[in-house]
């Protein structure tokens, strides 16, 4: 609607935006969650939380980012691929958090989503850099393996997301900064109209959360974590797997690495005890740093860190000049400063295990 106007004044606008009515619907939101009896009450070890706990909130996020959208985007037939797709994976993802619906049906709605995506033209069509060694061509075209592989991409980072959203804050924090990345990103390389797209996504998450910090007042459910997930994913594609100059899967991997990797640890993890992948477990990322001792708060600062330092880096893959290596600077310290806080905190943890053990042995 108002897409005539300059690039940085749309993504302010769509930032401001799309916080305001996330933040303005959650309580909103809290309500019709109570009403409807989406609630999470905690039956397991895996639960973080000793009290039921309203869930739902990915609705005022959804709110948010799509109203901000129509407003500040060109709506061409990428971006119509992926609302429509969106409103999938939210009204799944509502009656998941009413009902609990089977993985396969959750699976099933995921892939309808990514092919309504794909159906509109959000397609892996080339990925460069990887064969340029090898081969001495800077890029390969998939062909017939373009759809398959775009659907699959956009399941695996939908699922990733929902699998790290275990701790109050966790998935929608680590969301925002996949998306604050992948804006600077997309506009370096001069992908003004889905840098909006992320800045609506990035101004939603920051508006509920607020709400979902420890001790949250409302998790977002599987109405939030997947629509987040697949906004990441299909964003990701129209923004940067066409970019030639680019290292073609560095930069959106580099964003969600850290959703990207622990699901694939759990899926390995899970598989190797001869279980189910898809079988919840106490094994992620976040549950080890709470198993070392630390708070819910501490290990979501940890968890950011990390996916900060590690999207500074795809960021840097996109830069040049100086830059370049101010960001891996800032990388590396933030490395240094995440591995510093959480060797001491190791050790300041073993220490009263190691009197224990003394005391015992006397």
């Amino acid at each position: 609607m108002f897409y005539y106007l300059d690039e940085w004044i749309r993504i302010t606008l769509g930032i401001i935006v799309a916080f305001l009515i996330a933040f303005s619907f959650t309580p909103l939101v809290k309500m019709f969650a109570v009403k409807v009896g989406a609630i999470d009450t905690p039956a397991d070890g895996r639960r973080m939380h000793d009290h039921p706990i309203p869930r739902m909130g990915g609705l005022a996020i959804f709110l948010g980012f799509l109203i901000s959208t129509v407003l500040f985007t060109e709506v061409n037939e990428q971006i119509r691929g992926v609302l429509i797709g969106a409103v999938i994976i939210v009204a799944a993802g509502a009656v998941d958090d009413i009902v609990a619906l089977p993985s396969l049906v959750k699976l099933l709605f995921q892939i309808v989503a990514a092919l309504v995506a794909v159906y509109n033209g959000v397609v892996i069509e080339i990925v460069s850099g990887f064969f340029e060694f090898a081969t001495g061509d800077t890029y390969m075209l998939l062909g017939i393996l373009a759809v398959p592989l775009t659907v699959l991409w956009i399941v695996a980072v939908t699922n990733s997301v929902n699998l790290i959203d275990g701790l109050d804050g966790l998935a929608c924090g680590v969301s925002t900064i996949s998306s604050v990345t992948m804006l600077v990103v997309a506009l370096l390389v001069s992908e003004g109209n889905i840098a909006v797209v992320l800045a609506a996504l990035a101004g939603s998450c920051i508006g509920f959360i607020p709400y979902n910090l420890n001790p949250a007042k409302i998790f977002m459910g599987d109405t939030g974590s997947q629509l987040l997930g697949f906004i990441l994913a299909t964003a990701s594609v129209i923004g940067m797997f066409k970019f030639y100059a680019l290292f073609t899967f560095a930069v959106p991997l580099l964003s969600l690495a850290v959703p990207i990797l622990d699901t694939a640890f759990a899926f390995f993890r899970r598989i190797a005890k001869g279980q189910s992948p898809f079988k919840p477990d106490r094994g992620h990322l976040h549950h080890r740093l709470m198993d070392m001792g630390l708070t819910q708060k501490q290990a979501v600062a940890v968890m950011y860190a990390i996916s900060a330092a590690i999207g500074l880096v795809g960021v840097v893959a996109a830069s040049t000049g100086t830059a370049k290596f101010i960001l891996t600077a800032v990388a590396f310290a933030l490395a240094i400063i995440v591995g510093i806080y959480l060797a001491k905190i190791r050790k300041n943890n073993a220490l009263p295990v190691k009197e224990e053990e003394a005391d015992e042995s006397n």
